[in-house]
């Protein structure tokens, strides 16, 4: 299982098959920051990060341009992932609460962590082939992770691309009977994962209170809870 994952991330590591994404990625890593102008951004695809033997798959959007496009490792080095594994360290997903470098110890325990796009977007908004192009990839790793039992979507999209991925497999879903809110729960859809869903910890909705550190914690103790982890 390990080897299979190894070389599914050296593809998407390596992965052109969006030169637009391709394009932004290098010139966010040429020009840089002010703050981190001093690193050696990552400018490359962003694999997925966790326990091989996971029973949480959380799905995200797309890496951050100064966040995981700097270091390497999703929802690493930005505020969005010191919401992400803040909540998952007090809900027993990993060893420590932050996540700022490939290099900080970080382990996840129980949980994998990858995004619906693996290149960071231009103004954070990937286009629809783009999603599309990315799906693949994101097929393979559920069907490798062969212990998921609860897929937890971080924001309408994530939402979106997962069940399009089920869509792809044969599933019947009627969006309207599936609607997206924080703290949704769908069991056991399609035959696979129950799926959870929450307000993505974007700065958009952190710093309106849209979405408050309890929020996101409940989520994350609710799939603890569904993934036997508690």
């Amino acid at each position: 299982m390990k080897d299979s994952l190894k070389i599914l991330h050296r593809e998407i590591i390596a992965c052109s098959l969006c030169p637009r994404l391709r394009n932004h990625c290098a010139e966010v890593a040429r020009v840089k920051r002010r703050a981190y102008l001093d690193s050696q951004y990552w400018g490359r695809p962003v694999p997925g990060f966790g326990d091989p033997h996971a029973s949480l798959f959380v799905l995200g959007l797309a890496p951050g341009a100064h966040g995981a496009n700097r270091t390497g490792r999703i929802f690493t080095g930005d505020r969005s992932g010191d919401w992400l594994y803040r909540a998952m360290h007090q809900a027993g997903f990993a060893n420590q609460p932050t996540s700022v470098s490939l290099a900080d110890g970080l382990r996840l325990q129980g949980a994998w962590v990858a995004a619906s796009v693996r290149c960071a977007p231009p103004d954070n908004k990937p286009l629809p082939e783009e999603f599309e192009r990315c799906m693949p990839y994101l097929e393979r790793e559920l069907a490798l992770l062969r212990n998921v039992k609860v897929v937890l979507a971080l924001g309408r999209l994530a939402f979106s691309t997962y069940l399009a991925v089920l869509r792809r497999q044969g599933a019947k879903l009627r969006s309207a009977e599936l609607p997206f809110a924080h703290g949704a729960e769908f069991q056991a859809l399609a035959g696979g994962p129950h799926l959870l869903c929450s307000y993505h910890p974007s700065q958009q909705n952190t710093l309106t209170g849209r979405l408050t550190q309890e929020m996101l914690l409940s989520v994350f103790l609710r799939a603890a809870q569904l993934s036997g982890a508690r």
